[in-house]
């Protein structure tokens, strides 16, 4: 199970890294700067919900692999652009310099740039059907753009400094954070031919992975030190941002944490169970809820 999970955060890796080098007529620095940020290490928790998903249908991988990559360029664009002053001003992300600290600010908006556009290329150069390109394309899109990811981080961004009820704070989490990671699970379900016996319970891990990803985030900000995180810990208070523990207190997010992984760990469970494929991806998925625990 382990050993699964590292091929293909390898083989994730591998592809991110080999599809940069291989941009036409790139700047250099451009590359050096993506090639940097890519390459930042991470769980690629998204990309992997898609090969997991595919996996239930045995999906070969090349196939897959364009699709999962697309995520992890969103993803890592938008680490880049948050790190940046004007947003969450980070110097460390996963224990490196952030990419406007390693190079400077305009390279470091210019590659979040170029990998925002990449991710589009790859989905519309992918394997899939037409229609499931369309779809695709679609389906991140909205996840990342105005409608999601962007007017979370927006929303969250307005509201440092104020106060804000719970369910204000769950929705900024839905869009900033969740919406992307409901996207794999889409983008995953994609992939396979019939979707129907996994659909509806994938959609609800999604939803409560989203939120405990997030609160769990909270809570390394307040409960773990720099060393661990990769990162300065305590900006969020420093910011006077909303956050769980903020509003709850570090054990009501705590619980609250515990039970979106308690959720979550349900709607896997009842997911289709009879071949040894089935129970071997179920497993997997227990698996990464467990990145997710405090």
């Amino acid at each position: 199970m382990s050993e699964m999970i590292s091929y293909w955060q390898q083989e994730i890796e591998n592809y991110l890294l080999t599809r940069i080098e291989e941009i036409p007529n790139i700047s250099t620095r451009l590359k050096e700067a993506m090639l940097y940020a890519s390459s930042s290490g991470g769980k690629r928790i998204r990309p992997l919900l898609v090969l997991l998903i595919s996996h239930l249908e045995e999906v070969e991988l090349q196939k897959v692999l364009p699709v999962a990559a697309s995520l992890e360029m969103i993803h890592t664009y938008s680490l880049i652009h948050d790190d940046l002053p004007g947003m969450d001003n980070d110097d460390y992300r996963r224990g490196k310099l952030t990419v406007h600290k390693q190079f400077d600010e305009a390279t470091a908006i210019l590659a979040g740039d170029a990998l925002l556009t990449l991710a589009f290329e790859e989905l519309a150069q992918c394997q899939l059907s037409d229609a499931k390109k369309v779809r695709a394309i679609q389906v991140l899109g909205s996840a990342s753009g105005a409608s999601g990811m962007i007017t979370g981080q927006m929303r969250d961004i307005a509201s440092e400094h104020q106060e804000i009820t719970l369910e204000q704070l769950k929705q900024i989490h839905a869009d900033k954070t969740g919406q992307l990671l409901l996207a794999a699970i889409r983008l995953g379900l994609l992939v396979l031919e019939d979707a129907t016996p996994y659909e509806e319970a994938l959609l609800k891990f999604g939803v409560h992975f989203g939120l405990a990803f997030q609160i769990q985030n909270d809570l390394q900000d307040v409960c773990w030190d720099s060393e661990k995180t990769g990162k300065i810990t305590g900006q969020d208070a420093a910011l006077e941002k909303n956050t769980y523990p903020s509003i709850l207190g570090i054990d009501g997010a705590k619980l609250a944490l515990e039970q979106e992984i308690n959720q979550a760990k349900q709607a896997i469970l009842s997911i289709p169970n009879e071949t040894t494929v089935q129970r071997q991806v179920q497993e997997i998925f227990i698996k990464i809820l467990s990145y997710v625990e405090i």
